[in-house]
């Protein structure tokens, strides 16, 4: 079973990707702001990463580049949710690190067939 990060500070999508996710079989963990993904990057090992852009006390770039600074998270894969879905965010967000992007809002099968398609790469 995958282990998905989920860092998200909006209540309500936040359930929703959780609920959608474990229903595929995935064990998520959750961070309601940057900061604390960050923390919990930094304790244990994910097969997935999947930040929100703009989250309280850190945002998503920032998690990003903190975490492919840590030589034993170089290589775990990112995927950023945004609103912001202009090409030059979504140029921001893949040069910060992150293998992929998806703009808010997204149906939640298009979200799972993402992380499929993420973790099976």
């Amino acid at each position: 079973m995958a282990a998905i990060l989920l860092a998200e500070d909006e209540p309500v999508l936040r359930m929703l990707v959780m609920d959608s996710l474990e229903d595929e079989g995935y064990e998520i963990e959750v961070a309601c702001d940057g900061e604390e993904a960050f923390e919990r990057i930094q304790e244990r090992e994910f097969d997935l990463i999947i930040l929100d852009y703009m989250m309280p006390k850190m945002t998503g770039i920032e998690v990003i580049e903190r975490t492919r600074e840590l030589e034993n998270r170089k290589h775990t894969k990112i995927l950023m949710l945004s609103a912001k879905s202009q090409q030059t965010e979504q140029d921001k967000v893949l040069q910060a690190g992150a293998d992929d992007f998806m703009s808010k809002p997204f149906s939640p099968l298009d979200l799972i067939a993402k992380v499929g398609d993420m973790l099976d790469g």
